[in-house]
């Protein structure tokens, strides 16, 4: 998109999500570097390390969830959407994103009844004794962020087509 046209109010709430989902890839890479570098070289490992690496990748996937709903660059099976003409196409999206927006809500409800067990249990971490709650929580804000790109996806889908950008085009930006 050209630098001079004002981007509305939805579009700055996709590039945040969008650029939060690029920090966390780049928090857990900055992770599985350090660790991998101390134990190679000083055989040393990070208090925690496996236990961070793991709630952290946890917060990726979520993370990315929402990241990649919005633009529909997940993995897609297109047989029959590439079959038929530009209408069907359309509602054969509209009710593709509307089974996500589905699905994704009821991993969203889940996913926060993790969060309250696990900050209702206590559960720590093995070596440091650190609550494990607020990574579940930052990942179930993941989720949160993927219901309202999705739902951002569908309101447009159905009313304003020509904001979201087709199949072929998102992958050629790529």
């Amino acid at each position: 998109m050209p630098r001079h046209v004002k981007r509305n109010f939805m579009d700055r709430v996709i590039d945040s999500i969008e650029l939060l989902a690029a920090v966390f890839v780049g928090i857990v890479a900055a992770d599985i570097f350090i660790s991998v570098l101390l134990r190679y070289f000083f055989s040393v490992s990070i208090p925690d390390g496996y236990d961070f690496g793991r709630l952290l990748l946890g917060i990726l996937i979520f993370w990315g969830i929402a990241a990649t709903s919005y633009r529909g660059t997940h993995i897609t099976v297109d047989l029959v959407w590439g079959a038929v003409g530009p209408r069907y196409k359309r509602l054969i999206d509209i009710f593709a994103t509307l089974v996500l927006l589905f699905v994704v809500t009821v991993q969203t409800v889940m996913l926060f009844d993790k969060v309250r067990g696990t900050f209702a249990d206590h559960v720590l971490t093995y070596d440091l004794g650190l609550p494990t709650w607020p990574f579940f929580a930052v990942a179930w804000a993941g989720d949160v962020s993927a219901v309202v790109l999705i739902a951002i996806r569908t309101y447009r889908l159905i009313f304003h087509p020509d904001l979201v950008a087709p199949r072929h085009q998102a992958e050629a930006d790529e």
